[in-house]
This record gives structure tokens, C-alpha cells and sequence, in this order.
């Protein structure tokens, strides 16, 4: 048994507890936020049992290697590590309206493992270059990285959706912004979903659409129905705060998963860096979050500038991640 089938009951435990989390959002029902929690916790655990029940698996077929080595064990790292985080979170800051913008993430990763044409929740054999005892420090390193820049992600849109709605007045931003986001959803569909430019545009097309209409609506909406709906939010400066502390922690253990990476690409290649893809793009993810923690420790940076930044960088992290194994290269194998 390879615990696929475990991970499978959790994509939709994890989707159930995201659920949860808007239903108490929107509702106000304390109880249902509770509901949430232990829904997440029960992933939680579901998905630390599914990583283990591989990992055994992988020595009962004598393959023996920890379970990181391909796109699919990848993705349930990453969304365990998401869970990890983000509990720790609700329980040291005591508001669970986060969970509705982190246990998504979790949930799609795991979706998209299980749903992604070519993705195999087989145990494998290692390749050669993965054969290495720096597996391990590099994936773990860098999935808290990714995962703690992702619930900063969802925490930085909290924050833009409360306190960033722009002024009446028009300026060229409210061009831009629609321009943008075409752009990246027609980019994250192609590496996501489908191999044609032409296809990701007109997926793109509707889910824009959606999202401009959502957000015309809740601006339309009753001053009353808008503050009955944001005033559960953290303050201003809480969200700012917590933002920055994921950022500090992921961009920590992405420095460290790229420099156990270099040492692992020289005992594997026999040199440090060699302008991969992958790495290459790990690189440019690096400089816009130390872009980010100069302009915040040095130039005094907070709110919707430094929210934009993290989602920037998330955006980055998300095609270092997805994007680049359309690329030839080293790291092309298993979407690593």
C-alpha cells in the first residue's frame, strides 16, 4: 500500500476543512470555525500518515529512499508542510479566518497531484542524481520555504482585501492590474493544465471574468455587509507583522535549500551552480524577497506595497516550482 489512497481521503479533508473556514467566515459561526480546525488537524494527520506509510513502503520494496524524490511526493510535502505551518499559526495568533486563505492552497496542491495528467503516485526508484544524502536537507529546506511564503500569500491577500481597496478616483493602475492578472493566469494555465497558448487564453478569459465580477460585487456591496464581512480580520498591523515573520522564515530556509542544492549539485554534477533553469529561477524568487526584507528593514516599507511583493514572490515561487519543467534541465525530472 502506498498511502495514495490515504492522500486521496485528505485532498478532500483538506477541501472539506477550507469549507469550513469561509462557511465560519462568512456566517460568523464560531462553531463551525471549530469544525475547521479539527478538520484540518485530521488532515493534518492523514497526510503525515500517508508520508510515512511511502516512506516504509519504499524499503518494503527495497527501494528505500525518503519519500521527496518526484513531483507527486513533492506536492503532499508541500501541502503537509502548509498544514504544519499554518496550525501553529492559528494557535499562537487565535484567529481562524487564515485558514480560509491557507487550507485552499493545501487542498489544491494536493489536487493537483492527484489530477495532473502524468503525475504518478507510484513509489519509484531513485535516478542517480537523487541518490544522495542531501535529498532530504534540500526538499525539506526548500518546501518550508515555499510553504511559508505561501500562507504569507494568503495573509498578504487579507490584508489587500480589507485595507487596499483603492480610492474612487481612477489612475493608471486600474489598467495595469486586469493586464497583469490575464497574464499570469494565461501563464499558470498553460504550465498547469494545458499545452496550448491558445487554450490558456481562453481559459483565461472566463476566470478573469469571475474574479473581476466577485470584485465588483463585494464594492457594490452595502457598507454594512462589507464591514460585517472584514471587521473578523486581524488589524492592519497584525497581518503586516505576520506577513513579514512568514517572509523572514521562508526566505531563511530558501537560503539554506538553495545552498544544500549547490553542495548537492557538485557531488552530483561536480559543479555549484550551473544556470539550470530551476535554479536560475530559485535565484530570481531569492533576490525579489530580499528585494522585499531591504525595503521593509531599510526603507520602512509596510501594507499594500510590501503585500504586493509577496504575492510577486509568490508568483515567482509558483513558476520555480511548476514553470520551469517545461524547460530542459537537470531538475526536469518529476517536476523537481
Amino acid at each position: 500500500m502506498s498511502g495514495s489512497y490515504i492522500l486521496s481521503l485528505v485532498t478532500f479533508i483538506y477541501g472539506a476543512a477550507g469549507f469550513f473556514y469561509i462557511f465560519a467566515w462568512i456566517f460568523r459561526k464560531p462553531a463551525v470555525g471549530t469544525l475547521a480546525t479539527w478538520t484540518a488537524i485530521l488532515g493534518f494527520i492523514g497526510n503525515t500518515a500517508g508520508i510515512l506509510i511511502r516512506w516504509v513502503g519504499s524499503y518494503k520494496l527495497g527501494i528505500g529512499h525518503a519519500p521527496f524524490s518526484n513531483l507527486y511526493e513533492s506536492l503532499v510535502f508541500f501541502a503537509w508542510v502548509i498544514a504544519l505551518i499554518y496550525l501553529i499559526i492559528e494557535r499562537k495568533a487565535g484567529n481562524r479566518l487564515i485558514g480560509a486563505f491557507s487550507a485552499p492552497i493545501a487542498f489544491l496542491a494536493l489536487a493537483y497531484a492527484a489530477l495532473k495528467p502524468g503525475i504518478t503516485s507510484d513509489i519509484q526508484p531513485l535516478i542517480p542524481a537523487l541518490k544522495s544524502n542531501w535529498l532530504i536537507a534540500h526538499v525539506i529546506t526548500c518546501f518550508i520555504g515555499y510553504a511559508s511564503f505561501a500562507i504569507a500569500f494568503g495573509v498578504s491577500s487579507m490584508y489587500l482585501i480589507k485595507y487596499g481597496r483603492d480610492d474612487e478616483q481612477i489612475s493608471w493602475m486600474d489598467f495595469v492590474k486586469p493586464l497583469i492578472l490575464f497574464v499570469m493566469v494565461s501563464l499558470f494555465s498553460r504550465v498547469l493544465f494545458v499545452g496550448s497558448w491558445a487554450l490558456s487564453v481562453i481559459m483565461a478569459l472566463p476566470i478573469c471574468f469571475v474574479f473581476y465580477a466577485v470584485v465588483l460585487l463585494v464594492r457594490r456591496m452595502p457598507a454594512d455587509i462589507q464591514n460585517r464581512l472584514l471587521d473578523r480580520f486581524p488589524e492592519d498591523q497584525v497581518l503586516d507583522e505576520l506577513s513579514y515573520q512568514l517572509i523572514v522564515l521562508g526566505f531563511l530556509f530558501l537560503s539554506v535549500g538553495i545552498i544544500t542544492g549547490a553542495v548537492w549539485a557538485n557531488s552530483a554534477w561536480g559543479r555549484y551552480w550551473g544556470w539550470d533553469p530551476k535554479e536560475t529561477w530559485s535565484l530570481i524568487t531569492w533576490f525579489i524577497y530580499a528585494t522585499l526584507l531591504h525595503a521593509r528593514m531599510m526603507r520602512g516599507w509596510h501594507g499594500k506595497r510590501i503585500a504586493f511583493l509577496s504575492i510577486l514572490g509568490f508568483a515567482a515561487v509558483l513558476f520555480t516550482y511548476f514553470g520551469v519543467n517545461l524547460l530542459p534541465g537537470l531538475h526536469s525530472y518529476g517536476g523537481m
